[in-house]
């Protein structure tokens, strides 16, 4: 641990181990990026160094703990973890997951390992073939329990557990406590501890929401603007299908900016090539479906900017949780339009918190849309002039866009100083009807 640079646990951590080597099951929640790995792999690490082993038999490293995470991506990090703390311990560990060979797996598997981590189907795919046995499991974690729900592996998760030994502890970790959850919990849990370190559904207290009101036709537009205005180097889009994320990645590269998709249709290599070049600067942005709000450890991730709009507002607490993480702060941006303002309203409802609407001059939609999307407490009062007499600093466009000291947009062709005056295609279409009739 001292090698990582670790010095005092998180609040976590601190609630959590002592429960975990007291063999207690344990119920845990806290927001991501609070370090909920460690809270369960150092404890389970101390508790099997008595069975640590130099032997080459695979008979003296059967599988003692199993943790479930529902993406490979979080399987992935968390076999990471264990690698990286378990570092000086004869106590092997490996990762299975879909989307690659199975054989490298099997090879694994058959030398022995203490610790397995695995996504439900995968893991499923090697008890079909026989491959892995749960007899010694004395350990079971469900890591992002809620986000296993979502995704409907509890039926897979309920045919594994009926394979694992009736002795044993359970560690259920979940970003978020919803009623299926408790549900599941009591099912599984044996009069667990309780531990939940963040209010529910609470976000990063160090992370900055402001939400874009634009229409919806100049999303793209607007995400290219704040990309190269303020120089963005390492920022992650959410957007809501994976279709949507290829083409904005392509129309960013258009653009000029450095930009890939992260998504359930790409090959594991695929997204393990996007990943590594994100983190290492070569790409700036990574559009991402929801498949990436979980599981992804960015260090000091300065921005999320959801493209579209979470229909579910827990969503978008998972996806803003890959910025502001362990202590550094971070930015959440959302691309808002009209069509948006219903589940923007759920996710004020549900963080308790209004966002601030920053409108960004040049890429503002109608006066009407406007209203739409801020509250009656930030629009202009009766005796504001009309639109073409508006500026950008008036109270319906909340405060001006302050990109550092760049210049500010001017739509194409327009003179210096004016607005741009474009009408809605509805409208549009209206007007020309009436005017042929």
């Amino acid at each position: 641990m001292r090698e990582q640079g670790y010095e005092k646990p998180t609040p976590i951590q601190a609630e959590a181990i002592p429960l975990v080597l007291g063999g207690r099951d344990l119920m845990a929640g806290a927001q991501t990026g609070t370090g909920k790995t460690a809270a369960f792999a150092l404890p389970i690490l101390q508790k099997f160094a008595s069975h640590a082993s130099h032997s080459a038999s695979p008979a003296r490293h059967p599988v003692r703990a199993l943790i479930l995470t529902p993406t490979r991506e979080l399987a992935v990090q968390v076999a990471e973890s264990f690698r990286g703390y378990g570092k000086h311990m004869p106590l092997r560990s490996t990762v299975v997951y879909g989307g690659v060979d199975m054989n490298a797996q099997i090879d694994q598997l058959r030398k022995g390992v203490e610790i397995l981590v695995a996504t439900p189907g995968r893991l499923l795919d090697h008890v079909q073939n026989k491959t892995v046995m749960f007899n010694q499991v004395s350990v079971l974690v469900l890591d992002d329990a809620d986000r296993m729900l979502d995704m409907g592996f509890l039926p897979d998760i309920r045919r594994i557990i009926a394979l694992l030994p009736t002795q044993r502890q359970n560690l259920l970790f979940s970003a978020t406590f919803p009623d299926e959850i408790r549900t599941l919990a009591k099912s599984l849990l044996h009069d667990p501890a309780e531990v939940q370190i963040a209010a529910r559904n609470a976000v990063a207290d160090l992370v900055t929401h402001i939400v874009h009101p634009v229409a919806r036709e100049r999303k793209r537009e607007l995400l290219a603007y704040i990309v190269q205005t303020r120089e963005l180097r390492q920022v992650l889009v959410f957007t809501g299908t994976r279709i949507g994320a290829n083409r904005l990645a392509h129309q960013l590269r258009k653009d000029h900016i450095h930009a890939d998709a992260i998504h359930g249709d790409k090959s594991q290599a695929e997204r393990e090539a996007a990943l590594a070049d994100f983190k290492s600067g070569k790409t700036h942005v990574l559009v991402a479906t929801d498949v990436a709000s979980r599981g992804l450890d960015i260090e000091g991730l300065p921005q999320v900017i959801n493209f579209d709009v979470p229909r579910s507002p827990e969503d978008y607490v998972h996806r803003i949780g890959r910025t502001g993480r362990a202590g550094m702060t971070g930015e959440a941006i959302s691309l808002v339009s009209p069509e948006d303002a219903e589940p923007l309203a759920a996710i004020e409802k549900l963080i308790k918190k209004r966002i601030e609407r920053v409108l960004v001059p040049g890429f503002q939609p109608e006066t009407g849309d406007v209203a739409v999307l801020i509250p009656k407490e930030g629009r202009a009062r009766r005796s504001a002039p009309p639109r073409a007499a508006r500026e950008p600093s008036d109270p319906i466009f909340s405060k001006p866009y302050e990109p550092g000291t760049s210049a500010q947009p001017r739509p194409s062709g327009a003179p210096a100083g004016e607005a741009p005056k474009r009408r809605r295609p509805q409208l549009a279409a209206l007007l020309g009807g009436l005017k042929r009739s």
